[in-house]
């Protein structure tokens, strides 16, 4: 066991004793009575923990009612021994380890404690005299024990196995605590009543611990049905980004040099949209489309994709189908509509005469115009089928040469400030690169959520 393993374990230890030496000391006669109510509390508390549920780490038994009861009816003393012998009782059935068995007699020797000499020390003062500020006391006293309980358990567990104790807080007291306030004011109820009538009582308590474990267990098994929700989404999620990624890897296996293209395509959309201070969503998006902006192109024969000359008239009636051909492949994939929103209008213009659909200017969504400039600029510098690359200062005059017409004015002078000031490039004979993209890519879908319609 490792060594700080094993001074918590001893610091827990300290902690009991000192809990057992401080009932022992603030004990009397007259705290154990009516001896029959510290029985039944004792009763209740070991009964309830035969019913006791498992959520991830933690166990989580109604015995805490009949503790807060002991505390408020009784005292610190008779509480603390209630919380040691029901701990012990339990330790029977469960054969619990010892270093688990200390920390449970520990939190269930302190809580008890504190909360029981909280209520003493307020009835010292004659605040328990009026029946609401005694309400209010059960009330202040069952939360703070119950925070203690969680302390002490599930600290001892995020100690010993490295893990965040705010995020068990997260997962485990936050999803519970709405049950726990209502369990805490049955209990308040049940001490209010009890000062009334007596023992009888009690009868109500025992539906209040009916009631609080009914209530608790639907809640978990809720919060365990969206937790399994969750799994399967991420799931589906990575189902669909391996269909994707293994779409781009096919089409790379076909032709290297349109993969590469894709890829530098999606990096420089990406800097674009970050540049215009885009959502990250957005950046994201836009780079997913860069990558399948031409997924359409599986469609080509090699006399198209592989030409070496410039394309007749019948060829270039197919390329022109490749946006739609590849947003209705990518549309099929669920969750990535607003993608295939943005490869439709990759080939559009500014002036409307681009296709399929011969929209224009602002009516081509944001992100399909990064992707255009970013299309044409890499077509402009990479080597293709039958054209030699351009310096990339001659590609940033073409660029603004068709700024207006072909492309966005705003978004090509945005671009060439990024080369100038980020000195951007893709690195076309160098499959690293297009792997890079792909990895990005795999990082950033590996928990996203559905996306949300494109905004123009």
């Amino acid at each position: 066991m490792p060594l700080r393993s094993q001074a918590l374990i001893a610091g827990e230890v300290v902690i009991l004793c000192v809990s057992v030496a401080v009932a022992i000391a603030v004990s009397s006669p007259e705290a154990w009575e009516p001896i029959g109510l510290f029985f039944v509390l004792l009763a209740l508390a070991i009964g309830s923990d035969m019913l006791a549920m498992r959520h991830k780490h933690q166990r989580i038994s109604g015995a805490f009612l009949a503790l807060v009861l002991a505390m408020s009816l009784l005292g610190p003393a008779p509480a603390a021994a209630i919380g040691i012998i029901s701990t012990l009782v339990d330790h029977i059935r469960s054969r619990n380890p010892l270093p688990r068995l200390i920390t449970n007699l520990a939190t269930y020797a302190t809580f008890p404690l504190v909360g029981g000499l909280l209520i003493e020390w307020a009835a010292a003062r004659g605040w328990t005299d009026n029946e609401a500020t005694f309400a209010l006391l059960v009330f202040v006293a069952f939360m703070i024990s119950n925070l203690l309980n969680f302390l002490g358990i599930a600290g001892d567990y995020a100690f010993h196995n490295r893990v965040s104790l705010a995020q068990q807080f997260r997962t485990i007291f936050l999803p519970v605590l709405p049950s726990e306030v209502a369990s805490a004011l049955l209990t308040v109820t049940v001490a209010v009543v009890y000062r009334q009538i007596g023992l009888a009582a009690l009868g109500l308590l025992a539906i209040v611990l009916v009631m609080f474990q009914y209530l608790l267990g639907e809640l978990l098994l809720s919060q365990n049905r969206a937790e399994e929700l969750e799994r399967r989404t991420r799931q589906l999620a990575a189902l669909q980004l391996g269909v994707l990624a293994t779409m781009v890897e096919t089409l790379a296996l076909r032709d290297r040099m349109t993969a590469r293209h894709s890829a530098a395509v999606a990096r420089y959309a990406r800097e674009m949209a970050i540049a215009c201070g885009r959502p990250r969503e957005e950046q994201e998006l836009v780079h997913t489309a860069g990558l399948l902006h031409d997924i359409g192109k599986f469609a080509f024969p090699d006399s198209i994709l592989l030409a070496d000359q410039r394309l007749g008239d019948d060829d270039w009636a197919l390329v022109k189908r490749h946006p739609a051909d590849g947003a209705r492949v990518v549309r099929e994939v669920e969750g990535y509509g607003p993608v295939a929103d943005i490869i439709l209008c990759h080939h559009e213009r500014w002036d409307g005469t681009g296709y399929p659909g011969g929209v224009k200017a602002q009516e081509i969504p944001l992100l399909s115009r990064m992707i255009s400039v970013a299309d044409t600029y890499d077509v402009l510098t990479a080597r293709d089928s039958y054209r030699r690359p351009m310096p990339a200062e001659q590609a940033v005059a073409e660029l603004r040469r068709s700024a207006g017409g072909q492309l966005d004015a705003e978004l090509v002078e945005l671009f060439v400030s990024l080369l100038d000031t980020k000195g951007l490039n893709f690195g076309h004979a160098d499959d690293a690169d297009f792997e890079a993209e792909l990895e990005f890519e795999r990082r950033v879908r590996e928990y996203a959520q559905p996306r949300k319609a494109l905004v123009r």
